[in-house]
């Protein structure tokens, strides 16, 4: 992609799953690539896959002073931030009326704090500089709402609605702001919700049926789009909520 060789890239939830397809892309296009995740170890053994040049910051986003830190650090010992793709999120899916204030909390606190912070500790940096471009990973859940996700589609709902916000705030300082919506997906954090056996692969069927193109997302679906939108040639493109589901969400 055009004009991302050398920029200094974030990716939060780097570590596995769309996090970490997205992280070897942008090594492979010459990104200098600060990989945050909790999980110190999976973000090595991304860093030691990458095609390119991946620094793992163990970071936990639901907590400011460990956000600054490592941002902080980043800009100290790679360089000024161009990107910042905020990735991880979590959630477990139920119904809302079996679940309890304390599940709402992890789940806010990870889509949606976490990205506030980082927000806050990176665009206040690129704003002094007048430079920057941020993708947020939010979700079609965020969009049409899914069954079992009313916590995370209300998360997703609002990263959609603070994107846009911070893209109307930020526009005068050359920060360019927009959303990736995933689709369906199969990733190990899936995995670890859904399980493994003829149940699960039965439960994967059925969703693949819902989508157009008749299969569920693969982690190396969303790389390009983001490459692309921190690229020059999406330099007149903000607000935007672009999905990436196979045509599940056609809006």
């Amino acid at each position: 992609m055009k004009g991302l060789s050398g920029k200094v890239a974030i990716v939060t939830g780097g570590g596995s799953g769309i996090g970490e397809a997205i992280v070897l892309r942008l090594a492979e296009e010459g990104c200098r690539v600060a990989l945050f995740d909790i999980n110190q170890q999976a973000g090595e053994a991304v860093a030691e896959a990458a095609q390119g040049e991946v620094a793992v910051f163990k970071t936990d986003i639901t907590d400011m002073d460990s956000v600054e830190s490592s941002v902080a650090a980043v800009e100290s010992s790679i360089g000024p931030v161009w990107m910042l793709v905020n990735c991880a999120g979590w959630d477990a899916p139920s119904p809302f009326l079996s679940q309890g204030p304390e599940l709402w909390t992890k789940i806010i606190n990870l889509n949606l704090y976490g990205p506030l912070y980082m927000h806050h500790a990176v665009c206040t940096r690129m704003a002094e500089r007048g430079e920057g471009r941020v993708i947020n990973i939010a979700s079609d859940a965020g969009r049409v709402g899914t069954s079992n996700e009313a916590v995370y589609s209300a998360c997703k709902g609002g990263t959609i609605a603070f994107s846009k916000s911070m893209a109307r705030e930020l526009a005068r300082k050359n920060i360019l702001v927009n959303s990736v919506c995933p689709g369906p997906t199969d990733t190990p954090a899936m995995a670890a919700v859904v399980g493994s056996g003829a149940d699960a692969e039965k439960w994967k069927d059925s969703m693949a049926r819902g989508v157009p193109l008749r299969r569920m997302g693969q982690p190396d679906d969303y790389p390009g789009i983001v490459a692309f939108l921190g690229s020059d040639d999406a330099g007149y493109i903000t607000g935007q909520t672009i999905s990436v589901s196979g045509g599940l969400s056609m809006c």
